[in-house]
């Protein structure tokens, strides 16, 4: 997070390119694996929508059509400098081919089976529409923590998790949702029952050398908490 912060600070000026590859180098300079290209590639076109407008489909949807064949080239470079796990190989756009004149072509053609391309093409819907439900699980008066597990079992239950796809096939993608599901139909956080689903759970996501960790939804709550913390809907869990 310190590492990528000035990066989404000037992403505004910079442009959501520069703004992911400046953080993908940074946090190369401090660690050396792919911590944080999901939640870099989500940030950016949130982070450069100036901060006199709010966030929404619109004001995002604005930043992503105003994306040059610069911002594909920089994007393109940065995926490559995080070597992400996973990946394959594809027959069109391929981040190992040339980049694509147009980003959100190449979006538009991983949006399938990929949920952060997804966000490019949706203009971010998924994100902001998550933020409601993280804040509706507050409303309950259930704690941040407890919000966030909630809200990032309702996303693998509905959406899969595309990295756990990626990594371990369609059948156990499919299989993870069905667990979330399964936790969310057993109760609400304070139920005996819901935890004690929630911890099977995680347990079987750590099994397997953590092959099947849902780091794509985990970036899609970032991302989430990202923006409601920059509107001033979340209040930050520090003083």
């Amino acid at each position: 997070s310190v590492a990528i912060a000035p990066a989404m600070e000037s992403a505004a000026e910079t442009g959501v390119g520069r703004a992911v590859l400046d953080a993908v180098t940074a946090t190369r300079a401090v660690v050396r694996t792919n911590t944080n290209l999901g939640m870099a590639l989500l940030f950016a076109p949130l982070a450069a929508v100036p901060n006199r407008h709010p966030l929404t489909t619109h004001t995002v949807g604005n930043v992503l059509k105003a994306l040059h064949p610069h911002d594909s080239k920089l994007i393109y470079e940065a995926i490559r400098k995080a070597r992400p796990g996973g990946l394959g190989k594809v027959d069109e756009m391929d981040v190992a081919q040339q980049p694509p004149e147009s980003l959100l072509d190449a979006m538009r053609a991983a949006a399938g089976r990929d949920l952060v391309a997804r966000q490019y093409v949706e203009d971010f819907r998924l994100v902001l529409d998550t933020q409601g439900a993280l804040l509706g699980c507050l409303l309950n008066g259930w704690s941040l923590t407890e919000s966030i597990v909630y809200t990032h079992l309702q996303l693998i239950a509905d959406h899969g998790d595309s990295l756990i796809a990626r990594k371990c096939g369609p059948v156990v993608a499919e299989q993870a949702s069905a667990m979330a599901a399964q936790v969310l139909a057993s109760g609400h956080p304070g139920d005996d029952n819901y935890y004690a689903a929630a911890a099977d759970f995680d347990f079987w996501l750590r099994a397997d050398g953590n092959r099947r960790n849902p780091g794509t939804t985990a970036d899609l709550i970032a991302a989430t908490l990202f923006a409601g913390l920059r509107e001033g809907r979340l209040q930050p869990p520090w003083r």
